[in-house]
């Protein structure tokens, strides 16, 4: 165990304005995360924080995340699309999503229920990694400006919270991304929205100015 791991549970990512306060989704699921973060555990792989969450790697790969989100708490596998997922549990976070998949809980009795089937995907997993598959990535209909690629691969969580909105909030953000003919200045818009991209809120949500 990995006693960032605990400060998490304890206080949140600290990535978005309610990090750290009684709003912060982390504060929304904590018997869940504490229970899938088990079963995690006794799979074998390596507990880690990585973007602000708990993130399982084997051999240095990385294999899966413990998130809270608004209205569920998940595991994130990085290469779900390649899992069999016989039992038909795994979702993607978004119409875009190329390769992560999750599996969505609400409460503990989902998790106890389902953690045979769990750990099977997670082995399977990990067999993913020691067979040193790849996701082929197809070209987006929609193509993503550089800079927000960039910061996908930079930061998965953040790429995971942008495929979890919906088809209209991603193609608001990418119009405004692109917007400004200055690679920078498009850089400081998409870290400017982030906390809101992380919150699941769209450009326009909350009315307040984001012009740069």
């Amino acid at each position: 165990m990995n006693h960032k791991v605990d400060k998490y549970l304890a206080d949140g990512c600290l990535r978005c304005p309610l990090g750290g306060t009684s709003g912060c989704k982390v504060h929304q699921w904590p018997e869940e995360l504490s229970l899938l973060r088990a079963v995690v555990l006794e799979c074998g792989l390596t507990e880690e924080l990585k973007w602000g969450v708990p993130c399982y790697t084997f051999q240095n790969k990385n294999v899966l995340m413990v998130s809270a989100l608004r209205d569920f708490c998940a595991i994130s596998f990085f290469k779900g699309t390649l899992l069999k997922d016989a039992h038909h549990i795994l979702v993607a976070p978004g119409e875009n999503s190329r390769a992560v998949r999750y599996v969505k809980f609400n409460d503990t009795q989902g998790i106890i229920e389902r953690e045979a089937i769990l750990k099977a995907y997670i082995y399977e997993a990990i067999e993913i990694e020691k067979a040193g598959l790849k996701v082929d990535f197809k070209k987006n209909t929609e193509p993503f400006p550089k800079e927000l690629e960039n910061k996908f691969e930079e930061d998965p969580v953040f790429k995971s919270a942008f495929e979890a909105l919906t088809k209209g909030r991603q193609r608001g953000y990418i119009l405004y991304f692109t917007q400004p003919k200055q690679s920078k200045t498009r850089t400081a818009r998409i870290e400017k929205c982030m906390p809101k991209i992380l919150n699941g809120e769209g450009l326009h949500d909350k009315v307040r100015s984001l012009k740069k």
